[in-house]
């Protein structure tokens, strides 16, 4: 779904007006392409990895089925039409683009191409790893700054720490995994700015989440060709996880660099269903509007048990337990439910991923079970 069009259907939706869309969601849930079933493993809850528990979408699956004919060939038999598609869906040329095995790989290559040798990697504290870790692995040096009284990305802070070493700042948003999100025009004036001075590179995995009708990408300014890079993925509401596929947007230049670190690349299988993913409109909005019911009830969850949460433009919250996560981790797994992992120095912090409705329930029984 394109970003214009996309938009408009948020508005018309109403998802900014008190998630009033969801009025809409058993006539939609009627869709013959929409799942009536989800196949997972019925013995726990697993709401730790933020994924989407809906997806592939049976229009994928059907395409996926059809692909194996060519699962024994490289990816270039498939490579173009979806490179072709992608661009389209951004609006910039194809050689703005690079698919990836996931967003993680084009993190990866990111994090080596502007850290290796003693670059310096600038971002926010906690978020998403995987760029900083592998480029720490190749000899960065990462400034890892504090997040804001807000929980949100202290940009003023990280653009004290540039300096004549710094290489990138890493903006994950909305950040995981606090599930914040930056003040539009602040996120612009920053990412302008700061890209005069160094690359930018903003994580945009969890975007399709977010319900401001007008919300920017950042892709609007690698199309007016700043030092801005933006990831994307599949693996969120297209359901994709488990087969690997996203994709970075940059100005040719960079994207050519960039392309030259990317250590696997895909596979047939995953492109061909991220082609029929981004046709699948239904199935988009579906995830979009299961997503919107899962978070409430989760808040509800807390709300009974009058947790502090941060109201999140994602498919997961974080919340305060007041239990070292370490313990909460285990007794909630007791409880045949998986929450996430430990996120320093919010020792106290959970990250609940959103789910099936089943698995919600399972939830709210098991964290008022543990903390009763």
């Amino acid at each position: 779904m394109k970003t214009i069009e996309r938009r408009e259907w948020l508005k018309t939706m109403g998802l900014t007006g008190g998630f009033t869309l969801l009025g809409g969601l058993s006539g939609l849930a009627m869709d013959s392409s929409l799942p009536t079933e989800v196949l997972k493993d019925n013995s726990f809850a697993k709401l730790n990895s933020n994924e989407n528990p809906f997806g592939p979408s049976k229009l994928v699956r059907t395409a996926i089925t059809k692909a194996f004919n060519n699962a024994c060939r490289y990816p270039s038999v498939v490579f173009r039409p979806l490179l072709e598609q992608i661009a389209a869906t951004e609006e910039v040329s194809t050689d703005h683009i690079v698919i990836t095995g996931g967003s993680t790989e084009g993190l990866k290559a990111t994090g080596i191409t502007y850290g290796i040798d003693g670059g310096e990697i600038i971002a926010a504290d906690p978020t998403f790893q995987a760029m900083l870790r592998y480029a720490e692995n190749f000899g960065a040096y990462v400034h890892r700054v504090p997040v804001d009284q807000y929980m949100e990305h202290d940009l003023d802070a990280m653009a004290n720490r540039i300096n004549t070493k710094t290489r990138l700042i890493f903006i994950c948003n909305p950040n995981n995994p606090t599930g914040t999100l930056l003040d539009k025009n602040k996120l612009r004036d920053f990412c302008s700015s700061i890209s005069k001075k160094t690359m930018v590179f903003s994580d945009e995995a969890y975007y399709d989440f977010i319900t401001e009708p007008d919300y920017p990408s950042m892709v609007e300014l690698v199309k007016e060709g700043m030092n801005v890079i933006v990831s994307k993925t599949f693996s969120k509401v297209y359901g994709l996880a488990g087969m690997r596929i996203g994709y970075l947007v940059a100005r040719p230049d960079i994207a050519k660099r960039l392309r030259g670190n990317v250590m696997a690349m895909t596979n047939v299988l995953a492109i061909e269903a991220a082609k029929e993913a981004l046709k699948d409109d239904e199935f988009y909005k579906f995830s979009l509007m299961k997503n919107v019911e899962a978070k409430k009830a989760i808040y509800k969850t807390l709300d009974d048990l009058n947790l502090e949460y941060i109201k999140s433009h994602t498919n997961f919250i974080f919340f305060k337990t007041g239990k070292p996560i370490s313990d909460m981790i285990t007794k909630m797994k007791k409880e045949d439910v998986i929450i996430g992992r430990p996120f320093p120095p919010f020792y106290e912090w959970a990250r609940i991923s959103t789910g099936t409705m089943e698995d919600i329930q399972r939830f709210d029984s098991a964290l008022k079970k543990v903390l009763g």
